[in-house]
């Protein structure tokens, strides 16, 4: 039995099946693209967010 089968036989051979494939691959695909970015960004800005400078500019209210 090769890959082609495989897939058939487990994902395509049902619509409702291949839906749902479908949808979980992309809601998986959106949090890796997602926490791909985020970690690119604060990586290329470090020093420059605010997370990273807020201790300069907060005062401690007594």
């Amino acid at each position: 039995m090769g890959l082609a089968s495989l897939v058939y036989q487990g994902i395509t051979k049902r619509t409702s099946t291949l839906v749902f494939t479908i949808c979980v691959g992309a809601l998986l695909f959106e949090r890796g693209f997602d926490a791909t970015a985020d970690y690119l960004w604060e990586t290329n800005n470090k020093g420059k967010l605010w997370k990273d400078i807020k201790h300069k500019y907060e005062t401690e209210e007594e």
